[in-house]
């Protein structure tokens, strides 16, 4: 029987280091997209707190005034 001897300390044929390399590989673009993604989401969280506040404040300006309004006219 002919076998080939595959030297245990060459990485070339070693398919468990080439297999976790890929691994890492994924998980290191996996992590990049969900920070990504976390840092997208806040910036939008941002950006409706800021809105909000706009249109509360447009609220009371437009309440305190009607209720001027409402007062002058007793």
């Amino acid at each position: 029987m002919n076998s080939i001897a595959v030297p245990t300390n060459d990485h070339r044929y070693d398919r468990t280091m080439k297999g976790s390399n890929v691994m890492l590989l994924q998980e290191a673009l996996a992590r990049t997209r969900m920070r990504e993604a976390e840092q997208a989401a806040h910036e939008h969280r941002q950006a409706r707190q800021l809105t909000a506040g706009r249109n509360w404040r447009r609220l009371a300006r437009w309440s305190a005034r009607r209720a001027e309004r409402a007062v002058a006219d007793l």
